[in-house]
């Protein structure tokens, strides 16, 4: 049975590997993105004897505090702009200074239209790291950031 294109577009998942990254106002091309999650942390509560009168501890467990979103960025390294955005931003914490952005990862469809957004809330980086030198290695550098943030929300497009 053949399918028609709609019945593709709302039965078949969406392939991992078109997306786009916007941190604030910029639109940066990464090569990975890992650490996208929700989690919290959870509490476990014992007392001694239930309201009903059933003896023995009783366990109880209940959500707690939100985990904060550690969000890991990687990238080829090229002689750009935004290599100088991301370094910069970095840098200002040296001095105190540094400005929390929303970091916004797109899951686009063919046509490259965001279809599904994840948004990192207020994040901030808090470690560069510079790529693997190697005089035997065949591959391109690959730099890392990390980030730390407050929440992340996801929305259909």
């Amino acid at each position: 049975m053949a399918l028609t294109p709609e019945q593709i577009k709302t039965d078949y998942p969406l392939p991992v590997y078109n997306y786009r990254v916007d941190i604030g106002t910029a639109t940066i091309a990464f090569s990975e993105i890992s650490g996208m999650e929700m989690a919290f942390d959870t509490i476990s509560y014992s007392e001694s004897r239930s309201a009903s009168g059933k003896p023995g501890p009783v366990v109880m467990h209940m959500p707690g505090l939100p985990k904060p979103v550690q969000l890991t960025l990687k990238k080829g390294y090229v002689r750009s702009k935004s290599i100088a955005v991301l370094y910069d931003w970095i840098k200002s914490i040296e001095l105190n200074r540094v400005e929390k952005k929303d970091v916004t990862v797109h899951l686009c469809d063919e046509k490259g239209d965001s279809v599904v957004r994840w948004k990192v809330i207020d994040a901030f980086p808090t470690k560069l790291t510079a790529p693997t030198f190697s005089a035997t290695a065949n591959e391109v550098a690959i730099e890392s950031m990390e980030f730390m943030a407050s929440s992340l929300e996801i929305s259909e497009s």
